[in-house]
């Protein structure tokens, strides 16, 4: 990976933090059963996630 490379998936993991955590905090669980919503560390960890694949497809790999 190049650097450019690095630095988009970085803002998309970023990003991706960031929209999780909004996520949890706006809309959540009431009910506090649901696996990704329940706890912020965990909304967060999985927006990260999907953030960071997300920007990644936008990244040019050389075969």
């Amino acid at each position: 990976m190049n650097q450019k490379a690095i630095l988009i998936t970085g803002i998309g993991i970023l990003t991706g933090a960031i929209a999780g955590y909004l996520y949890y905090h706006f809309v959540g669980c009431a009910s506090g059963s649901c696996a990704i919503t329940s706890k912020p560390v965990n909304s967060t960890l999985y927006g990260s996630l999907l953030g960071g694949l997300f920007f990644n497809l936008f990244t040019n790999q050389k075969k």
